[in-house]
């Protein structure tokens, strides 16, 4: 990705931010991911007093992408930090959400952690979930067969 994108993705997560729900925890964190058709998805994370079903804001954006039909993503940009601090470098996604995305992304895809514009880190979802457990794993593997 060329940085201006990266920078566009990690300002839609800022404002996505915005609209966090977390009067627990009062870490606020937003993410942008990007469908293979250039459209955006945008999330927050939203507590929950009984916590299990809290959702993080990569989720948000992906359940929302995949609910309008999309399931193709090439990126991810995440932002946090607590209530009225300066930014902090989420290093997200959550295992869940790791689970989650590679559902419909395989490890390819790029995952960029930002604190600024000008202060983020890339990678890609198969660094963070090396050997991830994904569709294929469920394919009928026919070279185990006895016949």
């Amino acid at each position: 990705m060329e940085k201006e994108e990266i920078q566009a993705l990690i300002r839609q997560a800022f404002q996505a931010r915005t609209f966090a729900y977390t009067p627990y925890s009062h870490f606020r964190v937003g993410a942008a991911l990007l469908a293979r058709n250039g459209k955006v998805y945008t999330g927050c994370n939203i507590e929950n007093a009984g916590y299990t079903p809290t959702n993080c804001a990569e989720r948000t954006a992906l359940f929302k992408a995949v609910s309008e039909g999309e399931r193709h993503f090439t990126a991810i940009a995440i932002v946090g930090s607590m209530e009225g601090e300066v930014n902090r470098l989420v290093t997200g996604p959550c295992g869940v959400c790791r689970q989650a995305l590679y559902e419909f992304t395989g490890p390819d895809l790029t995952v960029i952690m930002a604190r600024t514009e000008e202060d983020y880190i890339v990678t890609t979802l198969g660094a963070l979930l090396p050997y991830g457990f994904g569709p294929a794993n469920l394919e009928a593997d026919d070279s185990q067969s006895p016949t």
